[in-house]
């Protein structure tokens, strides 16, 4: 029997690794995410009769196991209880499910394949697996962006935690048993957290960290998987344990490129599970004229909740597809025999159309909303949410966006010659505050947000410099389009990382870039030559004076 195994492994793995390399590849290269390829991957391996074996399924487990570790790193409970990120995810999970479920109701009296004679429960179950949008593909957006902490992007991030939850929840309870007594002792992990916040502070940044963020997410879904509880759980409250530490964002991003290495596996292994035909395709045809409704239905629900416009259509570009949960439900709904195999290959390619349709459209959304501009301000709400406020920012003659580490050393340089008339503006606004209280005149904003200058009527009228040292190049880019859109006739200076993108930088306006790989080469080897001129000169006059005493 190990023989066979290890044949399998020797055969079948460099196959569907190469074919899952290739399609990513393709796929990538017209712009659309890695995974629509590996799931189309899947599907030609299944064609060829190829089956996945051990080693897949343990890394398709592994895959959705670190995925959700990594959720609870950034699972902060005060960041999920403001009304615009849990009121908007329960009332959209709701009414989408209840929507897809009437429609596949009143579809159930025809003769369509797979719908025909579906129940009411089974309508809900579908309903809720397609209520979800993609925590993978939104993240991979933003991260891209550079808007991760931007307010749409927060918003998109906290309603996808919330989704993400509601999906947890599921997967436990369709387990079908209780825990057992033992689950009591969990609550033991409320001193162990110290121990481990002690750890963490010692494993430094490096393969110790990476080493450590997968021990804790495999330890946590076993020690709940021994009291009865789904491990996935155990993974994502092991990873809710960390949230609060200042490593926790950096243990995620440690984890990025092996979560979505083993993910690969779990996206394959749909594939592999079923082939679509044209009843599935079609199916998954129809569940794609719903995706218009469901993003805007996330659109009205966050002008409900005093977002603005432009916030509120970013956030639900966003999310304007279906999600890898869906899968992971799809998959359990399956395996319990709720639904027939067929489900999952119309789970899969309803998602993968879906990334097709609303990769294109993050990148078109601004130009989008200038143009529907007027009608969709109709929508907003005349009460603004902290953070969306109108700015007061007369007589500014010099801005700088983006507030980190660049920007606030761009700022305090600046700060004694112009005073009064320079102004930072920080996407995040916890750091905004923060640079507040520490004396800086800095606000909360999105300079690559058309509805940024609505904000801040005011500032363009004197305003002479303007400094980008935003966090991608994507969005100094489009901050500096928007300058231009606005009329903006004064100097834009802009970080950059590489010579490719100075020059696409100065294509669009940029009048300075400032290369911060080479400058700072340049900066070190300025302050050692300082430094090593100082000592030299601090010798020759030791050396003098003990020669005068003598």
């Amino acid at each position: 029997m190990e023989s066979q195994i290890l044949l399998s492994i020797h055969y079948s793995d460099p196959l569907w690794i190469a074919t899952a390399f290739l399609c990513g590849l393709m796929i990538s290269r017209i712009g659309l995410p890695p995974m629509v390829g590996f799931l189309a991957a899947g599907f030609l391996l299944n064609a060829l009769g190829v089956e996945g074996g051990e080693f897949l399924n343990v890394m398709a487990d592994l895959g959705i196991t670190l995925l959700l570790f990594s959720i609870g790193l950034k699972l902060k409970i005060k960041s999920l209880i403001r009304p615009e990120i849990w009121g908007v995810a329960t009332l959209h999970m709701g009414m989408i499910t209840i929507l897809v479920a009437t429609i596949i109701v009143l579809l159930s009296y025809t003769a369509l394949p797979l719908i025909s004679g579906v129940d009411m429960a089974t309508a809900l179950l579908i309903g809720f697996a397609l209520s979800f949008s993609s925590t993978v593909f939104a993240v991979k957006v933003l991260d891209e962006l550079g808007a991760t902490n931007a307010r749409h992007g927060q918003v998109a991030i906290g309603l996808l935690v919330v989704q993400d939850i509601a999906a947890v929840v599921f997967i436990a309870a369709s387990m079908g048993k209780l825990p057992t007594i033992w689950a009591l002792a969990l609550v033991g992990l409320v001193p162990l957290r110290f121990l481990i916040f002690r750890i963490l502070d010692r494993v430094g940044h490096g393969e110790l960290l990476i080493l450590f963020g997968i021990a804790l997410a495999l330890v946590g879904a076993d020690i709940f998987e021994l009291v009865g509880i789904k491990a996935d759980v155990g993974a994502l409250v092991f990873g809710m344990m960390l949230a609060n530490h200042v490593k926790a964002n950096e243990l995620s991003k440690a984890l990025l490129g092996l979560k979505e290495l083993f993910l690969v596996g779990f996206f394959l292994s749909v594939g592999m599970a079923s082939l679509p035909g044209w009843n599935e395709v079609l199916i998954a045809l129809l569940f794609i004229l719903i995706l218009p409704l469901k993003t805007a239905l996330y659109f009205g629900l966050f002008n409900l909740f005093h977002l603005r416009s432009s916030t509120s259509l970013r956030a639900s570009f966003n999310l304007a597809n279906y999600s890898e949960f869906g899968l992971i439900i799809g998959a359990i709904a399956v395996s319990a025999g709720w639904l027939p195999k067929e489900w999952l290959a119309v789970f899969a390619v309803v998602m993968s159309i879906s990334f097709i349709v609303s990769a294109p459209l993050v990148n078109v959304r601004d130009n989008l909303y200038q143009r529907w501009r007027p009608r969709l301000k109709r929508f907003e709400r005349s009460k603004r949410l902290a953070g969306e406020e109108n700015l007061a920012l007369s007589g500014i003659k010099v801005v700088v966006f983006g507030m980190g580490r660049m920007g606030t050393a761009a700022y305090d340089v600046l700060e004694p010659d112009y005073a009064a008339h320079l102004v930072g503006v920080e996407i995040d606004r916890d750091r905004a505050i923060k640079h507040a209280t520490e004396g800086r005149n800095v606000v909360s904003g999105d300079a690559t947000n058309p509805d940024f200058w609505a904000r801040a009527p005011e500032l363009l009228d004197a305003l002479e410099w303007v400094l980008l040292t935003l966090p991608s190049q994507k969005a100094n880019m489009s901050a500096a389009m928007r300058l231009k859109e606005m009329g903006y006739q004064g100097r834009i200076a802009a970080t950059t990382k590489f010579r490719d993108e100075e020059d696409a930088l100065k294509a669009v306006g940029v009048d300075l870039t400032f290369n911060i790989y080479t400058e700072a080469g340049l900066g070190f080897a300025n302050e050692l030559q300082t430094f090593v001129g100082k000592k030299m000169k601090d010798a020759l006059e030791n050396e003098l004076s003990v020669r005068q005493q003598n």
